[in-house]
């Protein structure tokens, strides 16, 4: 009979440890599931940015020195990831092809002037960065005009910061959503041995002796719920990366290392925390209150 109890008493706790095991998983699986979307989000706003060009238009009488003299300094710039240098012939050529008609020899001239595009660096790509580079750039006397596409820029600007707030809000959200349903699986973990808890309490056991191992078993189960996780989100980072590879969710490995890093320290971190709250609770409960 004890016997038969015993294995129905081992068969509940264990049930009970795989179902915070599952809890913990599926909320951190969300939680990085998130991460990454956060974490592309940045990188598909980067890669839109750094498609943003200045144009750099000089006056005819520019000589070729001072011209390269500005292409060394624009390339040695902390803005400039590409700089590519257009002569006025080959800028014909382009706007010829693409109209498909020569217009050069319509004219009987080319009005086009040389020019020196320069793609720069997402964090450059700013109405007051470009701006302050415009401003530096007019100066000089072989400059006679600066183009790009402001109403793009304020456009793209103001998409980009909006959407970084909504998603960082969803974070926190999330992040909350998280530590509720992982601390509430943990309490009804610890609520199944208050009895235990209360009766190595009037033994003469210290809070802390009996906090210990609630604890760390709890820990362990954060950890093997996180690396769960983890495995679970791996799978479908590479299912995703396959189906659509022009996401790229593959390039950066130091990114996602950190995001794998930090499911597991909010796992550890989420169940110690709840663990300590909720022994305390009963360990501050009288006998009495322990059957409500």
């Amino acid at each position: 009979m004890n016997n038969s109890f015993d294995k129905y008493q081992k068969r509940r706790l264990r049930s009970s440890y795989l179902s915070v095991i599952i809890s913990i998983a599926l909320v951190l699986f969300l939680v990085g599931f998130l991460g990454v979307i956060l974490l592309k989000t940045n990188t598909i706003s980067n890669h839109f940015k750094e498609k943003v060009a200045i144009t750099i238009f000089l006056n005819d009488n520019a000589k070729s020195n001072d011209v390269e003299i500005l292409e060394a300094e624009l390339k040695q710039a902390e803005y400039s990831k590409e700089v590519v240098y257009i002569s006025k012939k080959e800028a014909a050529e382009i706007y010829a092809e693409e109209i498909g008609e020569d217009f050069v020899e319509f004219l009987g001239d080319n009005p086009l002037k040389n020019a020196i595009d320069v793609t720069l660096k997402s964090d450059f790509v700013t109405p007051e960065q470009m701006g302050e580079i415009e401003k530096n750039l007019l100066i000089r006397s072989i400059v006679a005009e600066v183009v790009y596409d402001k109403p793009l820029i304020e456009l793209l600007t103001k998409n980009i910061n909006r959407i970084s707030f909504w998603m960082l809000l969803l974070s926190a959200l999330f992040t909350l959503i998280a530590v509720v349903l992982i601390n509430s699986s943990i309490r009804i973990s610890i609520y199944s041995k208050r009895f235990t808890i209360k009766t190595m309490q009037m033994v003469g056991a210290t809070k802390g002796f009996i906090r210990r191992p609630f604890i760390w078993k709890s820990i362990k189960l954060g950890i093997i719920g996180a690396l769960v996780s983890n495995a679970a989100l791996v799978g479908f980072i590479i299912y995703i990366n396959k189906m659509v590879p022009e996401i790229e969710l593959l390039s950066d490995y130091k990114a996602l290392g950190f995001l794998f890093l930090f499911i597991i320290i909010m796992g550890i971190l989420i169940t110690w925390l709840s663990t300590f709250f909720a022994t305390q609770r009963f360990l501050n409960l009288r006998t009495d209150e322990l059957y409500y």
